[in-house]
């Protein structure tokens, strides 16, 4: 408005021309490149039919495209204007149908401003123009352009299944259904190729469609399938089901390092979740609790190829960040070896033999004629008959283990050898056995130790916690006499007389002086949880053989939690001058300052639940919070150094050919074939005695 008059964008437009070039720099405008009467359109550039393309709806009709809708208002409204202008109707009709015209050709653009009602269908849902099909997470952008979504993928929750093979992967009858592999139809498949086009997409295993050879494709129904089948000839693609033995890719996110996808071979299961070997979780990170996979099928030859060649679970069972075995023994299965190769275990021929036909060992030449078969014996059917190996176990009665010629003769196995991400037993046979070999070993280590706890029984039972009296009167003995020096040391702080840490003030001295002594009470309890708990029991079990857990978890259950710390101290804020309103201002002692000497077991008072439900939920906060963060900053890292690469002469260089360093790493190691980033020297030398032994 102007003086009560009304401008219209004509006249707006005819001011903006008047400015001149000079002024307009002043103000910021190139004006070689921009005016700012461009900026009222006089003209509207219509997009081309293909932008909004009209679809035959089930019912025959024909439904335009909401642009091409909103185009019609626009020529329609522009019509009835220039007729009224020309009839010399009253000017405020001829105003009415300006704004009209201006709201069109607004919501053309953005049907999406906050004064404006929106333009909408007859069944009032609004009108998507150009700019909502552009932006936001489902535009045309981030949905269309930069969004992974696949054809011939699928995804759901997976579950634990010790049967199949390490690289296998149970897919769903359903999802085999719908996924398709193409098949290219020669004189030398057409007849297997032919029984799946006749048994078509509802018996499995059949086909959904065919392709001609010029591009066409056509589903199979079954009124479709006779005509199909006379049709197909040399050059026709197949799309058939998924079938047991094809290449699948199989991934979980956050996708974090190469082993996060990795290829398997489908094994076709009932049921409605994804299945896989549990030993193969701890590549993927992933676990039962209601994770998700995404599985997807390789489309062409090329595609197959390279999966199988290059992805393969066998292929990454060696870390590229530490060398070792990244793929072990977990859980049930490392008790069940643990308890297997203990020194007196012995059972019965025939039950070994049981044992061992259970999980796919159908050799028994050179196996133990002996009634009663130790069980290091069952365990060295597995090994191959000229591996010799030496290593350390966790056991303190049998900390050395010996393998010559392939019988374990010395130590129990647990997960220093046979874990994930430790033990140099796996990382040897692998060097020397080859990946095939080693996926079947562990395979077989994997379902042996579970066969054996499933017939031996192992179960946590609630008196594995129990302590005797005696233990219990230690337990608070040392907790009385840490308390008495913690208050020594409050005394000594209060009358000046504690000697002050180099580089610390006496507050801090005093905080580092109490810590010391309240970890050290802990560390003292637990010993006395460890020497007094059933030394048989399946927890310490568990603990011992690196199963799951470990003697401080029992040490909290049955002896006392300790000292919760919040960020790296113990816990001083909460209140004004104390934590907590009841206890006294300014009070340093244990207590008042987060250390819970109950334990689990016995169950908490209220201010030792609350200490430790802050502390559970500061750590709870601080990975949800890490996560993003390292995220991103690898992110920064990786783009950083994405053209640093090893040169021909075998110094690392960036793009601009300067040295970064003169050999890899500084000391030339390859990580991913070494031994846990180190060269096992004995190793080689022995086996170098061993060879000119022979010779």
């Amino acid at each position: 408005m102007e003086d009560e008059k009304r401008l219209s964008p004509i006249e707006i437009r005819t001011r903006f021309e008047k400015i001149t070039d000079n002024d307009l720099r002043v103000l910021g405008y190139n004006p070689s490149s921009v005016r700012p009467e461009w900026l009222i359109l006089t003209l509207l550039p219509i997009p081309p039919v293909t932008m909004r393309p009209s679809i035959t709806l089930e019912s025959g009709e024909r439904s335009e495209d909401d642009l091409t809708h909103k185009l019609g208002d626009i020529v329609r409204i522009n019509q009835r204007l220039f007729e009224n202008i020309n009839a010399g109707a009253p000017e405020i009709i001829i105003e009415d149908l300006w704004d009209l015209l201006q709201y069109h050709v607004t919501t053309f653009f953005d049907n999406d401003i906050a004064q404006l009602p929106p333009a909408r269908h007859r069944s009032g849902q609004p009108l998507k123009t150009v700019s909502e099909r552009i932006k936001s997470k489902e535009g045309r952008i981030r949905h269309n352009l930069t969004g992974k979504r696949t054809n011939f993928s699928a995804r759901t929750v997976i579950s634990p299944d010790p049967t199949l093979e390490l690289n296998e992967v149970g897919v769903p009858r359903i999802m085999a259904e719908k996924l398709t592999v193409p098949e290219k139809l020669t004189e030398w498949n057409a007849d297997y190729l032919k029984k799946f086009v006749e048994r078509g997409p509802t018996k499995y295993p059949g086909a959904n469609y065919i392709v001609r050879p010029d591009g066409k494709r056509k589903r199979l129904t079954s009124e479709t399938i006779e005509s199909s089948l006379e049709e197909l000839q040399p050059g026709y693609i197949v799309e058939r089901h998924v079938m047991d033995g094809d290449i699948a890719l199989f991934n979980r996110q956050p996708s974090l390092h190469r082993m996060s996808m990795m290829a398997h071979k489908v094994k076709v299961l009932p049921g409605k979740t994804l299945r896989l070997n549990p030993a193969v979780c701890h590549p993927y990170n992933a676990d039962f609790d209601g994770d998700e996979m995404n599985l997807h099928i390789p489309q062409t030859e090329e595609a197959k190829a390279e999966a199988e060649l290059l992805m393969m679970v066998q292929q990454h069972l060696i870390s590229p960040r530490y060398g070792l075995a990244i793929i072990g023994c977990v859980q049930d299965s490392v008790a069940g070896i643990y308890l297997l190769t203990q020194k007196d275990l012995e059972i019965p021929r025939h039950e070994a033999i049981d044992l061992l036909y259970s999980i796919g060992v159908d050799d028994f030449t050179g196996f133990s004629r002996k009634e009663m078969v130790p069980g290091k014996e069952i365990f060295s059917m597995l090994l191959p008959q000229d591996f010799n190996f030496r290593g350390k176990s966790r056991s303190k009665e049998e900390p050395e283990v010996v393998i010559e010629s392939g019988r374990l003769l010395k130590g129990v196995l647990d997960k220093s050898n046979i874990g994930q991400e430790s033990g140099l037993l796996i990382r040897n046979i692998h060097t020397r056995y080859g990946q095939d070999f080693t996926a079947d070993f562990l395979g077989k280590i994997f379902r042996l130790g579970i066969a054996v706890v499933m017939r031996r029984g192992f179960t946590v039972a609630i008196d594995d916690a129990d302590l005797p009296q005696e233990a219990k009167d230690q337990i608070d003995q040392i907790f009385e006499s840490s308390d008495r020096e913690v208050k020594k040391l409050i005394d000594d702080y209060y009358k000046g007389n504690l000697e002050i840490l180099p580089g610390r003030s006496i507050s801090e001295t005093l905080e580092i002086r109490i810590s010391e002594l309240l970890s050290k009470s802990r560390n003292k309890a637990g010993e006395v949880v460890e020497n007094y708990a059933k030394q048989n029991s399946h927890t310490i079990i568990m603990a011992k053989s690196g199963a799951r857990g470990s003697t401080l978890n029992l040490a909290q259950i049955a002896g006392m939690v300790g000292q919760q710390s919040l960020r790296g101290k113990r816990i001083e804020h909460g209140y004004r001058d104390r934590t907590l309103s009841v206890f006294e201002k300014g009070d340093l002692g244990t207590d008042a300052r987060g250390f819970v000497r109950s334990n689990f077991k016995g169950g908490l008072k209220p201010h030792e639940f609350f200490f430790q439900a802050m502390v559970g939920r500061d750590s709870l906060m601080d990975t949800a919070l890490r996560t993003p963060k390292s995220g991103y900053l690898y992110r920064r890292l990786a783009n950083g150094l994405q053209d640093v690469k090893v040169e021909h002469d075998y110094t690392i260089r960036d793009a601009g050919n300067r040295i970064i360093q003169f050999r890899y790493g500084d000391d030339s190691i390859d990580v991913s074939k070494s031994e846990g980033g180190k060269i096992n020297v004995r190793r080689i030398i022995d086996e170098e005695m061993n060879s000119h032994g022979q010779s």
